[in-house]
């Protein structure tokens, strides 16, 4: 089924970029994210979406404080619940270079009987560089590049030493100009991972294809789907195949004021399997929901 989907979804979301009209006539953004939004004819595509983003940066001399909560509901074994969160600074220092140090936390009940742990977690940096911009190419496209370090073992949340990097391709296009917009991410990820008093260290990497939509419903307002699949690996270069996992869900996006936002999403895992276990679903290596809040404000 996942292997089904996958490809499915990617022809259709490659069929709208490329039956799409024409590049729009070049121009730069000159408005912050919320601002831009607000504005007929004009947007901001980065935040438009749920899980998958948008090419855009946002605008020099623009400082934006965006507070991210991501939750993770149902396992296949026992109860589980995780929240985390994190909380950033978008400094873009040029028109296509931005630069965003964040800080995360994270909260969990897990287990039967429910064990409640929450508390700081880490840092990160991202660093995003875009590679065409949309307003005058045929479609957006920027690398995203993000090292961390944590603090709690997210799969359990017992305490663990973490390293890890998501590298990203972030791909948009307006689809109908000012109205709809249609977005493409392609990302790899490799951590590992030592739990506290043990000297073993887990290791581990990712693939992830993302695919949306989103329409404005009237300026500020946006509401759309999304899609994704997702494949997890023991070993830091995909080297075994643990499961694999397919999402679906809405979205929507809505500006709060000409210096405030947010977006929201929740997703379903609709198919999956976790290498050498029964069952149409892999809840072993992926959550049976996932859930992401933010929220913005730019300065």
């Amino acid at each position: 089924m996942c292997r089904v989907l996958s490809p499915l979804l990617a022809g259709i979301v490659l069929a709208c970029f490329a039956t799409g009209e024409g590049a729009a006539p070049a121009r730069a953004q000159s408005l912050p994210t919320a601002a831009e939004n607000l504005t007929p004819g004009d947007l901001d595509s980065e935040h438009l979406f749920g899980f998958a983003e948008g090419s855009d940066l946002g605008v020099p001399g623009e400082v934006e404080l965006e507070w991210e909560t991501s939750g993770r509901l149902g396992k296949r074994l026992g109860r589980f619940l995780a929240v985390d969160s994190g909380l950033a600074l978008k400094m873009p220092l040029t028109g296509d270079f931005r630069l965003a140090p964040g800080v995360t936390f994270n909260a969990s009940d897990i287990g039967e009987p429910a064990r409640t742990t929450g508390g700081f977690n880490g840092g990160f940096l991202e660093t995003r560089l875009r590679l065409l911009d949309r307003r005058a190419a045929p479609f957006g496209l920027t690398l995203s590049i993000v090292p961390a370090y944590g603090t709690v073992d997210g799969g359990t949340g017992m305490p663990a030493r973490s390293f890890g990097t998501d590298v990203a391709l972030l791909a948009d296009r307006e689809l109908i100009p000012g109205t709809l917009v249609a977005a493409v991410n392609l990302g790899f990820a490799f951590s590992t991972t030592q739990a506290a008093g043990l000297d073993e260290r887990i290791l581990g990497s990712g693939l992830e294809a993302a695919a949306a939509l989103a329409y404005q419903v009237r300026p500020g307002l946006f509401v759309g789907a999304e899609a994704r699949y997702a494949r997890t690996y023991e070993g830091l270069a995909l080297d075994r195949l643990a499961g694999q996992a397919v999402y679906l869900g809405p979205t929507l996006y809505t500006t709060l004021s000409p210096q405030a936002w947010a977006s929201f999403t929740w997703s379903f895992q609709v198919a999956g399997r976790a290498s050498g276990e029964p069952g149409p679903l892999d809840l072993s290596s992926f959550d049976r929901h996932q859930m992401r809040l933010r929220v913005g404000y730019n300065f």
